[in-house]
C-alpha cells in the first residue's frame, strides 16, 4: 500500500463523516455513538410501516401510539448525556 492510497482512504472516510453525521468522527464519545445508533434505529421503524406494524402487533398498541412512543424516544433514547470532562 503506497501513501498516496492512505491518503486517499482517509480522504474519503473524512468526506463521509462530514456528510452523514452516523459515521462518526475521531473526537466522538461512546454516548454520542450509541445516541446515533439509537435514533437511526427509531427513524427506521417509524419509516418503515410494516416493521411499525409489527412493533404495535407485539406490543398491542395502536400504530399511531407506537409511531408517537418512537418520536417521543428519539428526543433522549439514551438517557441524559453524561457529564463531560473539560481537558
Amino acid at each position: 500500500m503506497q501513501a498516496s492510497d492512505r491518503f486517499n482512504i482517509n480522504s474519503q472516510l473524512e468526506h463521509l463523516q462530514a456528510k452523514y453525521v452516523g459515521t462518526g468522527h475521531a473526537d466522538m464519545n461512546r454516548f454520542e455513538w450509541a445516541v446515533n445508533i439509537h435514533r437511526d434505529s427509531y427513524a427506521s421503524y417509524v419509516g418503515h410501516y410494516p416493521v411499525l406494524a409489527y412493533f404495535a402487533v407485539a406490543e398491542n398498541e395502536s400504530i399511531g401510539r407506537e409511531r408517537y412512543n418512537f418520536m417521543q424516544k428519539m428526543l433522549l433514547p439514551c438517557g441524559v448525556p453524561p457529564e463531560r470532562e473539560d481537558d
